[in-house]
């Protein structure tokens, strides 16, 4: 197995297990991922300098969310959870009312089926650290392929394709402006809601590999003209917290952030490039059993 170094300040999966489920039951028995994310944040009272760490392999998740997605992974495996397509994941039936969960129970069911896949004799603590071939159910190798896709697309490629995205979701008479500049306007649109109010929105797409900060969101933000009522972020990297404070800054014209994620998600949804293809879970123990 390869090993990775993981900062020591990062909560690791297993001891996130039983507080993504007590989050997810707090919040009401269902949650989406930013929501879980940001209460475990706060309960945790992990500072930013923790959380915007990144995942060494990844350019769109930080540490702490690859460490989640684990954690949510372990819970789906024990029908504990379940997830829509939507990313909204919630408790199943059997868990909603009040249940408790066996943390130790849930590792040593995962613990096994490891050893079982790869008929090694190692030890549990080994079973348990990362191998470079097995990961979360939402880290999946096709996201890996889109994310180097997305980052070595033709920068004017990526803001059609964003404009694409955006005529998907409901805006209008969206524009790319070919105009190209750090901090600037990629395009404008229209956002109607229920048919009756239209809001002028101007729209920034950025290819990074990595955090953007709050620096790059000001710009933006001083860019935007008075006739324009919202601005969207969008980036294939992530949001610093600090970027996320500051584009929901009181007082100030609000920013809404698509990050590498969330954009992939949209891709996947509205099948713009991206097709489903069907697959299947083994449940090796139903065969040995019955």
């Amino acid at each position: 197995m390869s090993k990775r170094k993981i900062d020591s300040r990062i909560p690791r999966c297993q001891s996130l297990i039983g507080t993504t489920f007590e989050v997810i039951k707090m919040l009401g028995g269902s949650a989406t991922i930013q929501e879980i994310t940001d209460k475990i944040i706060e309960i945790l009272k992990l500072p930013d300098e923790i959380v915007d760490i990144q995942h060494s392999d990844s350019g769109n998740t930080t540490e702490l969310e690859y460490q989640l997605a684990w954690a949510r992974t372990y819970l789906k495996n024990s029908k504990i959870i379940e997830n829509s397509k939507r990313g909204v994941w919630s408790l199943t039936s059997e868990f909603s009312n009040g249940v408790t969960i066996d943390v130790k129970g849930i590792i040593k069911n995962t613990v096994e089926k490891r050893k079982i896949k790869t008929q090694d004799n190692v030890s549990d603590e080994e079973v348990l650290e990362e191998n470079e071939d097995e990961v979360p159910e939402e880290v999946r190798p096709w996201r890996r392929h889109i994310r180097e896709v997305l980052i070595n697309m033709d920068p004017y490629g990526f803001e059609r394709l964003s404009q694409r995205l955006l005529r998907e979701c409901g805006f209008s008479q969206v524009v790319v402006t070919k105009k190209s500049g750090d901090g600037g306007i990629d395009g404008n649109g229209k956002f109607r809601i229920n048919g009756i109010f239209s809001f002028n929105v101007a729209f920034q797409c950025k290819r990074y590999k990595g955090v953007v900060g709050s620096p790059e969101i000001r710009n933006f933000r001083g860019s935007l003209t008075t006739d324009v009522e919202k601005g969207v972020f969008i980036t294939t990297g992530t949001f610093s917290i600090s970027a996320k404070d500051e584009a929901s800054k009181p007082g100030k014209k609000q920013i809404d952030l698509i990050d590498g994620e969330e954009f992939i998600n949209k891709l996947a949804e509205y099948e713009i490039g991206l097709k489903e293809i069907k697959d299947y879970e083994i449940d090796e123990e139903f065969f040995k059993s019955i």
